[in-house]
């Protein structure tokens, strides 16, 4: 006998990392609507008809929280029955890298507030977006130790220090300067500048920049 497919709900989820003062933040919106009116969430929504899931997550990040033109990956997909009280919703998650302060955030008609927060001290997650994000978070430390993404985090021009603390944080650990400094530089991924930034105490420190922001496989960093 045939039965009638059902026809689950789909979602997108953006996990948005960013690097403030040598720690690792991540985006998140106050939801105004039930279900989990009041808690904090991914930015994320329905995908639309006819609509590619890449182009889904790229519009909600951008409507939710004014973020956009930014290195966005997708994820993974969770699936689990009872994830969401609205019913059978499948989300295709996605994990983004923004520089900091490179936005001005603001929330949307459907989001109370939208805001950083360090990984070290999250609120209460909404759905499974705590499941997610260790997901995403495991995949960035990956990530970062095989390929140039750490250019994603950052501004056009760097200082080494800015680009160890960018490693730190999301590896979750101190490195050695002096080591770190040579592997880094033995990748041959960075262009010193005849520029230097200026600090109030410290002797001016050299910039740098990425020679190339397309995406290379390298050995593994560490």
């Amino acid at each position: 006998m045939n039965q009638k497919a059902e026809k689950p709900m789909v979602t997108v989820d953006i996990v948005v990392f960013t690097v403030k003062n040598g720690d690792l933040n991540i985006l998140l919106v106050k939801r105004k609507f039930n279900p989990f009116k009041g808690k904090w969430a991914l930015p994320g929504g329905f995908i639309r008809e006819k609509e590619e899931i890449k182009k889904a997550a790229a519009r909600e990040l951008e409507e939710e929280t004014g973020v956009s033109g930014v290195y966005l990956e997708q994820l993974y997909t969770f699936g689990e029955v009872k994830r969401d009280p609205r019913g059978r919703v499948i989300t295709v998650a996605y994990f983004a890298l923004v520089p900091d302060d490179k936005f001005r955030l603001r929330a949307s008609y459907d989001a109370e507030d939208v805001q950083f927060f360090s990984t070290k001290s999250l609120p209460l997650l909404a759905f499974d977006h705590k499941e997610i994000l260790q997901y995403a978070i495991e995949r960035l430390r990956n990530k970062i130790q095989y390929t140039n993404v750490a250019w994603s985090l950052l501004p056009s021009a760097f200082t080494l220090r800015e680009i160890q603390d960018v490693y730190q944080a999301i590896w979750g650990r101190h490195l050695d300067k002096r080591n770190f400094r040579k592997k880094l530089l033995s990748l041959g991924l960075l262009r010193s500048l005849k520029r230097h930034k200026r600090g109030s105490r410290q002797r001016p420190a050299q910039l740098h920049s990425f020679k190339s922001t397309r995406p290379i496989e390298l050995k593994r960093f560490f």
